[in-house]
C-alpha cells in the first residue's frame, strides 16, 4: 500500500471550539460513509508539510496565515480514498487559532462541494458526548495537549 503524507488542521476559535466538517458520501467507493473530520489533505509533490497545511487552510476555509507553526501530533491510519485507492495515511497535525469564525467555500473542489455537507464549531464536551463518528478518534486528547 502506498504511504500518503497528509497535513491536517486543528482550527480553534477563541472559546477553544474546534472546526470540523461533516463528510457524507452518497456514491462511489465510500458510499454510505458519514463522519466529522478536521480540514486538511494530501501533501502535493514538491510541497513541505507546512506549505500543504497553509494551502489546505485556504482551500477548505478561506483563512490565510503566514505560518501554521510546528507539527503538534501525528497519526498513521489505513484508509480508502474517494477514488477507491487504499493507502496508509501519515497524518501530521497543526494548530491554527482564529478570532473570526467566517469561512469561505470559494476554493472548494467539486468533490468537496458534494461531500462536505456542513461545518460546525465543537466544544470538548460536545466531542465527548456525540454519537457521531469523529476522526481522529483521539481528537479531544490532541486538543487538550495543545490548547
Amino acid at each position: 500500500m502506498r504511504r500518503r503524507l497528509s497535513a491536517r488542521l486543528l482550527i480553534l476559535d477563541e472559546a477553544d471550539r474546534i472546526l470540523l466538517f461533516r463528510f457524507v458520501y452518497k456514491r462511489g467507493p465510500l458510499a454510505g460513509q458519514d463522519f466529522w473530520g478536521t480540514p486538511g489533505g494530501g501533501v502535493e509533490d514538491g510541497e513541505t508539510l507546512e506549505q500543504a497545511a497553509l494551502r489546505e487552510l485556504v482551500e477548505e476555509t478561506g483563512l490565510r496565515r503566514e505560518s501554521v507553526g510546528s507539527e503538534i501530533a501525528r497519526r498513521g491510519v489505513a484508509l480508502q480514498l474517494p477514488d477507491g485507492e487504499h493507502v496508509v495515511q501519515d497524518e501530521r497535525y497543526f494548530v491554527v487559532r482564529v478570532t473570526d469564525n467566517a469561512l469561505s467555500r470559494d476554493d472548494w473542489t467539486g468533490l468537496e462541494r458534494e461531500v462536505m455537507v456542513e461545518h460546525r464549531w465543537w466544544t470538548l464536551d460536545e466531542l465527548s458526548r456525540t454519537e457521531a463518528t469523529v476522526w481522529p478518534e483521539n481528537l479531544r486528547a490532541m486538543i487538550e495537549a495543545n490548547a
